[in-house]
């Protein structure tokens, strides 16, 4: 089965008594366009989401007929959850893992990453409050500079900055 766009979410779709055959993805496959799966029944399903803004979520519904639906299932993660005390602890967490280039998720004033040994080590060695759980890794923060133009010069942040620091004042 090929699906090409997403239907809607299950909480604001009219499932009218169907059933839900649930399509299992990992936190990292939400932002592919093109995925190949197997739903929980065994249905095979090809995901061909070419359209812009079609970034799979909880419970969105990527298929319906008249018995059933196919809806998206955020597996669960091994994660490191961190509980910043202010919001200037939070910012400090926030440019350790920025530095690092590691995906940031934010979710109930909790800081999540998925795990990984040296980091935990890290955080824990700076004394911030953190734990190690399963979690569903939802809500992700935009993390990366966009390098394209908003301005009226045409040039990016990213540019400008990149002019500043390698241009010379003696030139």
């Amino acid at each position: 089965m090929i699906i090409k766009e997403k239907l809607g979410n299950l909480a604001s779709f009219d499932d009218k008594g169907r059933g839900i055959d649930r399509l299992p993805i990992e936190w990292f496959e939400i932002n592919k366009r093109i995925l190949h799966k197997t739903t929980i029944a065994g249905k095979e399903v090809i995901l061909k989401l070419l359209k812009e803004g079609q970034t799979l979520k909880q419970d969105d519904v990527v298929f319906a007929n008249e018995s059933f639906l196919i809806v998206v299932e955020v597996l669960t993660f091994d994660a490191i959850v961190i509980a910043p005390k202010s919001t200037y602890e939070m910012a400090g967490i926030a440019y350790e893992i920025g530095n690092r280039h590691l995906p940031l998720f934010y979710e109930d004033k909790h800081l999540l990453i998925p795990y990984d040994e040296s980091v935990y080590r890290m955080l824990e060695a700076a004394g911030y409050t953190i734990k190690r759980e399963d979690r569903k890794l939802l809500h992700q923060l935009k993390t990366s500079v966009a390098t394209h133009a908003h301005s009226s010069t045409g040039q990016s942040l990213f540019s400008k900055i990149l002019k500043l620091t390698t241009s010379h004042p003696h030139e």
